[in-house]
């Protein structure tokens, strides 16, 4: 019987989804929709398509790696809230390499150039990292009102200093065409900065999962005073732990900018800060699982504009499905399966059943 409640445990996404879903269609069909159609244009137009694949994977970069940093975060004890300033000073910082330094080979121009996007995410998130480990001030708020700074930044300057000549939106000169990203599916936009995150997403599961760094990081985030006992610099461990946090952050608004704008827009990411947050508590803190609920969210968005397309919706009521089903998943992972406590329980009920069948 355990086993079959543990089941029933592991397939809670299922369940969530399944309900999810349900309560979608209601909403759908009190808006004058036909559900069915719309989740078919949904799963079409997101997963079953080509062009609808690519669509999924454009945005599945950037949601992937914003999901990686969260989940470093928490795994060393912290709430990184501002990823989705790290993405923007990461476009910043790899738009100015690829347009103002000159006389590189294009191979080593573009590997500056998305270094560059790391470092400066990594050093914006690096500051929350400082302020907490010197000061104890709460990462959540430095990083949060971070994000604010950033996106003024990035606004200045894609407005201001380096702003195309006569353009009719704050934008950038476009980066030269060698450091672009390269397609990975022929006619369309998806690029190579999905594949580098999945590779990212790997390694930062085996990091955290055979190394003595990621062992030192993850009991931090468990316990400071056993880490402090145990001989772990903890202060020093949260600086780095926040500038990997960032890091990931920087590489994905330098993916978005080398691989899919092409030139430094005011206001290119599009909430992907946040939308790591989401998949970073789907995925129970699971590097590899990220990869799935990055997908899973990317394709929920990309599909959307199908179903919207498909049936006439309002955007407001294929938002609102789209949270539906957010809110239902990222709720499930609250349920988790003690074993110990319904061991107990079947125990008790056992004893209750014998007690009752010796005095009918």
């Amino acid at each position: 019987m355990i086993r079959i409640v543990a089941t029933l445990y592991a397939l809670r996404t299922v369940w969530a989804l399944c309900l999810a879903f349900g309560l979608g269609a209601l909403l759908i069909a009190f808006s004058g929709g036909n559900s069915l159609s719309a989740y078919s244009a949904l799963i079409e137009g997101a997963f079953l398509d080509y062009w609808g694949i690519s669509g999924t994977l454009v945005k599945m970069s950037p949601i992937l790696l914003a999901g990686l940093a969260v989940i470093l975060s928490l795994r060393g004890g912290l709430l990184n809230l501002g990823v989705e300033g790290q993405i923007y000073m990461g476009g910043l910082f790899s738009s100015i390499v690829a347009l103002y330094v000159t006389g590189l080979p294009t191979l080593l121009h573009l590997i500056l150039a998305i270094l560059a996007g790391a470092l400066a995410g990594g050093a914006w998130g690096m500051i929350a990292g400082i302020l907490k480990a010197k000061r104890g001030i709460n990462e959540v708020i430095v990083t949060l009102l971070l994000n604010f700074v950033a996106i003024n930044l990035v606004s200045y300057f894609a407005g201001g200093p380096m702003m195309q000549d006569g353009a009719p939106y704050p934008y950038s000169e476009e980066i030269p065409e060698g450091l672009f990203l390269p397609i990975i599916m022929p006619m369309t936009d998806a690029h190579l900065g999905v594949v580098l995150g999945v590779m990212l997403a790997i390694v930062l599961w085996l990091l955290l999962r055979s190394s003595t760094l990621g062992f030192g990081l993850d009991l931090v985030g468990r316990n400071p005073q056993a880490a402090q006992y145990a001989g772990v610099n903890v202060g020093r461990t949260v600086i780095m732990t926040m500038f990997l946090s960032g890091a990931l952050g920087g590489l994905a608004g330098s993916f978005e900018v080398l691989g899919l704008k092409h030139r430094l827009y005011h206001l290119f990411s599009a909430g992907f800060g946040y939308d790591g947050i989401v998949v970073a508590f789907m995925s129970q803190l699971n590097p590899l699982m990220s990869v799935v609920a990055a997908f899973f969210l990317s394709g929920l968005k990309s599909g959307a504009l199908m179903m919207q397309r498909a049936i006439g919706l309002e955007s407001t009521v294929v938002d609102a499905v789209i949270g539906i089903v957010i809110i239902c998943v990222a709720a499930s992972q609250a349920f988790v399966f003690k074993a110990d406590q319904w061991r107990a329980w079947f125990a008790k009920r056992q004893r209750l059943d014998a007690a009752l069948a010796a005095h009918p």
